[in-house]
């Protein structure tokens, strides 16, 4: 989709109602439905962390950037993720986490990113965090300048693939909480992004579908 086109569609983002669970629950084995049923938030005490579903134009179409994390002994290992990390008592709220991590991350100043909504949180139960993710766009090309540290890849992933369901696999896995089991995944350039960042983005996909029939665009 042309960026401009794209613009288009941003005010319709303040009014939309979030789907919540029920678009994150289609990329979630029943595996993991069920494990949920089990445990009771009032005692989890999560930590807490802030991600940016960062949308922008690259040859005048429109992307939504991923990154590869770098291996490392933990859960998310490798994995894809959005640009993102845990929330810093500076941080005077989770928006501001969001942007902070973005700019350490990938290298996208604060000051060229223009934040549209939140959206629904997850429960992460492995790494028992509770993810807030953001919208944002930027509206002039940008560079990324990605931390070696924690990211392994960039990837630049176009509006126009996004919304095909063409993307939308089930691939076996082994998880935290299951072994070998039908897991609903994106596929994106080779790549198998599923969990919690696959649930974010089938609650941004859901809303971007709803949108644009109603702009009729």
């Amino acid at each position: 989709m042309d960026f401009q086109d794209f613009l288009q569609l941003v005010p319709y983002f303040n009014d939309v109602n979030l789907p919540g669970e029920e678009a994150h629950n289609l990329m979630v084995p029943n595996e993991r439905l069920e494990k949920m049923k089990s445990i009771d938030m009032n005692l989890v005490s999560p930590k807490i962390a802030a991600v940016m579903m960062l949308f922008y134009p690259k040859d005048g179409i429109t992307h939504l950037v991923l990154i590869v994390r770098n291996s490392y002994k933990g859960v998310h290992s490798s994995q894809i993720a959005f640009p993102g990390g845990k929330y810093e008592t500076e941080d005077a709220n989770f928006e501001k986490t969001a942007l902070r991590e973005t700019y350490e991350e990938i290298g996208i100043h604060p000051s060229k990113i223009e934040v549209l909504k939140a959206f629904t949180q997850l429960y992460i139960q492995p790494s028992n965090f509770m993810v807030y993710p953001f919208l944002g766009i930027c509206k002039e090309e940008i560079s990324f300048y990605p931390d070696s540290i924690e990211v392994a890849d960039i990837i630049e992933l176009p509006l126009s693939t996004f919304l095909s369901d063409a993307i939308i696999v089930k691939t076996k896995m082994n998880t935290s909480y299951s072994i070998d089991i039908d897991v609903p995944a994106f596929e994106i350039d080779g790549k198998i992004v599923w969990g919690a960042t696959a649930m974010m983005l089938s609650e941004l996909k859901v809303i971007l579908k709803y949108i644009l029939k109603k702009s009729k665009l």
